[in-house]
Parts: structure tokens; sequence; C-alpha cells
């Protein structure tokens, strides 16, 4: 019994670790030898476009009362837009709520009481002038936007500057694998494989203020620039 017992577990163990065949081994040993080089490259660009959410809240003590005032005052927003020349297809509504507002007491234990009615409507836009970027911020504003929720830049043809940061990060790939070789005192081959990862553009400065009911002059704006990076992963063959 034990040793049918024995025989099992050995039979067990061997299962779990299958022998290696001759043809992988050899395939293995076969295989060259290798040093993995990571790089990383980066090029600057100026934004020329920016993208901007805003709008308008109101508030009154019915719904229908606070929707007709964010009717009238929205429509407003976007014929000024149109007039500050955005087009009907940089522009896009991206949320519209009405939630009622509640008074809950000093004491909570009295049942929550609707006081008044909140209603959101905003508005996605792209400026593809930024030259005109804070003329458009002040006009929205004069004409009853109370709503920006922030702008941020971007390139309508990053293609150069990646191809730029690309380069970069082969050089610095390069010379580090360079670098490496000569203090293991090996030698480098071919290259055996490349690949790349394009990280997301890095976030600009941009001019934030809290926007009163009438802007006294034009908004100024910092558009900065942005960062492309690129990392780059190479595989040298050694000897």
């Amino acid at each position: 019994m034990l040793r049918s017992s024995l025989a099992a577990l050995m039979f067990t163990a061997l299962a779990a670790f299958p022998a290696i065949s001759p043809a992988s081994a050899q395939a293995e040993a076969n295989a060259p030898r290798s040093i993995t080089i990571v790089g990383h490259g980066e090029a600057r660009l100026a934004p020329d476009l920016a993208v901007i959410t805003l709008g308008v809240m109101n508030s009154a003590a019915t719904a229908r009362e606070a929707l007709d005032a964010n009717n009238a005052a929205m429509n407003s927003v976007m014929t000024g837009l149109k007039s500050a020349g955005i087009a009907p297809n940089d522009m896009q509504t991206s949320n519209f709520t009405i939630s009622p507002r509640y008074d809950f007491g000093q004491d909570n234990r009295q049942p929550p009481r609707v006081v008044a009615y909140d209603v959101s409507n905003t508005v996605t836009i792209t400026v593809r002038k930024l030259d005109t970027l804070g003329a458009v911020l002040d006009q929205t504003v004069s004409q009853g936007s109370n709503q920006i929720n922030g702008i941020m830049f971007s390139a309508s043809e990053p293609g150069p500057a990646q191809d730029e940061a690309r380069k970069a990060a082969v050089a610095d790939a390069q010379r580090k694998a360079k670098l490496f070789a000569e203090a293991a005192g090996i030698n480098l081959g071919d290259i055996l494989s490349l690949s790349e990862i394009v990280t997301n553009p890095q976030p600009v400065p941009s001019y934030r203020k809290t926007m009163q009911a009438e802007a006294a002059s034009t908004v100024p704006i910092a558009q900065g620039e942005q960062t492309i990076a690129v990392d780059v992963n190479i595989v040298w063959e050694i000897d």
C-alpha cells in the first residue's frame, strides 16, 4: 500500500514538471544572447487650438422658471459664440441637468423641503484661432455664461513633433546600449526588435480665473507648450 502511494506521488510530481524535450533544449541553447535597452525622447511644440467647457447655471423657485431663464441665457451664449467665429461643428452640448435644492432644517428632524431648482447647461467648444481665445471667453461671460470649467490646449498636427521625439528616443537607446556594451566588455550585433510607446502630451499652463457677471477686460491667456514624449524598447544581439 505504501509503495503504491509513493509511486502515485512520484507520478504526480513528474506530471507537474514535464521533462524538457531535446529539441526545446537545443533551441534554447541556440537562442542569441541579447541586451534590451529603453530609450526616451521628447519634442516640444506650441498648441494651435483650445477646447473649453462652458455654460450657464440658473436657479428659480420652480423647475419651469429655472429652465426658461437657462434657455434664454444659453441661446444668448451660443449666439455670441457663433458671432465670435466658432463654427457650429466646433460646439457640442456636453451636459444638461435639472436638480432640486433641499432645505434639511437645522436639526434634520423635519422632512427635506425643496426650496429651489438649479438648471445647468454646458457646451464644449473648440477655438482654432488662439489669438481670439481671450476675446471669446470675455464675450461668453458678457452674453451670460457663468460656468467655465477649464481649458485644454492641444496641437492639430502633432506628427512632426512625434517623429522628432522618435529619433531622439532611438538615439538615447543607442547611446545607452553602447555605454553598457563597453562597460560589460561585449559587442553589439544586429537589432532583433524595436517597439515604441507614445505617451499623452503633458499638461500645459493655462490661465484660470473666477468669472464674474461682467468681465472688465479681455481674459489673459497663457498657452505654453506641449511636450510629446516617446519611449522605445530595442533588443540587440550581443557576442
